[in-house]
């Protein structure tokens, strides 16, 4: 056969092939599209993933937030008692300067596990944060006047209201 000649086919071979690349690209658009399926599964499955990670580590972070509630909330009248024995000295005594850096150190230790007094007197009456015990005569009505106990938030949340006298 001479290099220029060309070979010719018959038409029915072309058919063939013909069927063959079409089933080839039949097959291969059914694999890219299992291959979409897959990745966006897998996709899926890491975002839930992600998600639920940071899920339980905001939960075990309120675990340890709230651990302490209890036993804080059991040493709340402590601090009362500190607060009256500093506020109400023995006759004819002064406050003892022991007893008041006992007192700023429990304070302290309090603090540093996220406790703090909820703002009463001179405040407007917040059900969310006061329970009103007596109301009083008076201009401004709602207004705190007296505090009777001092109430405490732990990381914000409310482990127990002020106790206070109110204007009506």
């Amino acid at each position: 056969m001479n290099k220029d000649e060309i070979k010719y086919e018959p038409e029915e071979n072309s058919d063939g092939i013909d069927k063959k690349i079409k089933k080839a690209k039949d097959k291969l658009h059914l694999c890219e599209q299992e291959r979409a399926e897959y990745l966006a599964g897998w996709q899926r499955a890491k975002a839930d993933l992600i998600n639920y990670k940071r899920e339980q580590e905001a939960k075990i972070s309120d675990i340890f937030k709230f651990a302490n509630e209890g036993l804080i909330y059991e040493v709340l009248p402590v601090l009362d008692s500190f607060e009256l024995a500093i506020k109400h000295p023995p006759v004819g005594g002064q406050a003892d300067n022991g007893l008041q850096q006992l007192y700023n150190q429990l304070k302290n230790i309090l603090k540093s596990q996220g406790l703090e007094e909820i703002k009463a007197i001179g405040e407007k009456f917040n059900p969310e944060f006061h329970e009103a015990i007596e109301a009083v005569e008076g201009k401004d009505s709602g207004i705190i006047v007296e505090e009777i106990q001092k109430g405490y938030k732990l990381n914000n949340k409310v482990i127990r209201a002020s106790k206070v006298k109110i204007i009506k």
